[in-house]
C-alpha cells in the first residue's frame, strides 16, 4: 500500500512541477537568523528557491549540498548579486535555531545570501508551494517525514518564477549558473 501511495504522490509532484512560471505572492516569514524576510526584501536580485526540512532522511541533505556547491561555483566566478531561499515544509519542528544548526552542517561559502524560512503552518506552506511554485507538500502518514518536490526554482528580480531544475539528481549546474548570470546581466 505504501508503494502505491508513494507512486501517486510522486506522479502528482511531477505533474505539478511541470506547470509554467508564476509570480510569487507577497509573504513575510522568519529566516534562520530570526530576521523577517519578505518578497519585497528579495526583490532587486534573482534568487534560487527550494523546499526542505531539517529532519529529512532522504532528499533534503543532498539538495542542500547541491545548493552549496552551486554557490561555490558562483562565488568562484565572481557572481554576487543573488540569494538562496529554502522554505521549510515542516515549520512546527524547524525553528530559526534548528534551521541555523542544519545549515551549519554544510560548507556554505557565503551564508549572508541564504534565507532558510519558517514562521507559518504546514497547511500554509503547502498552499504557498502549490500556488506559487506548482509544487507539492504533504505529510507522510506513515512517518515523521514530509513528501515534497525536489526542484530548484529560479526567481527573477521582480519575484517571478522563470525556470525550475532538478535539485536532487543530475542537477544542471551550468544551466542554473548561466540562467542566473543572464538575469543579473539584464539588470
Amino acid at each position: 500500500m505504501r508503494l502505491i501511495y508513494t507512486s501517486i504522490v510522486l506522479i502528482l509532484v511531477l505533474l505539478l512541477s511541470a506547470c509554467g512560471s508564476s509570480e510569487i505572492d507577497d509573504f513575510s516569514y522568519t529566516d534562520h537568523r530570526g530576521d523577517s524576510v519578505s518578497l519585497e526584501d528579495l526583490k532587486g536580485a534573482p534568487w534560487l528557491a527550494t523546499f526542505v526540512f531539517t529532519n529529512c532522511e532522504t532528499v533534503c541533505p543532498p539538495m542542500t549540498f547541491n545548493l552549496s556547491g552551486i554557490q561555490e561555483e558562483l562565488e568562484a566566478e565572481g557572481v554576487e548579486d543573488y540569494k538562496i531561499v529554502a522554505f521549510s515544509v515542516d515549520p512546527s519542528i524547524d525553528t530559526p535555531e534548528t534551521m541555523q544548526e542544519y545549515l551549519d552542517q554544510y560548507s556554505v561559502p557565503d551564508e549572508s545570501k541564504w534565507h532558510l524560512l519558517t514562521g507559518y503552518t504546514q497547511p500554509e506552506i503547502s498552499e504557498f508551494a502549490k500556488d506559487n511554485f506548482n509544487s507539492f507538500v504533504r505529510d507522510d502518514p506513515e512517518s515523521d517525514q514530509v513528501i515534497h518536490g525536489t526542484a530548484f526554482y529560479l526567481v527573477d528580480q521582480e519575484g517571478v518564477v522563470v525556470n525550475n531544475y532538478d535539485g536532487f539528481d543530475n542537477v544542471p549546474v551550468e544551466e542554473i549558473k548561466n540562467d542566473l548570470r543572464d538575469l543579473i546581466e539584464e539588470q
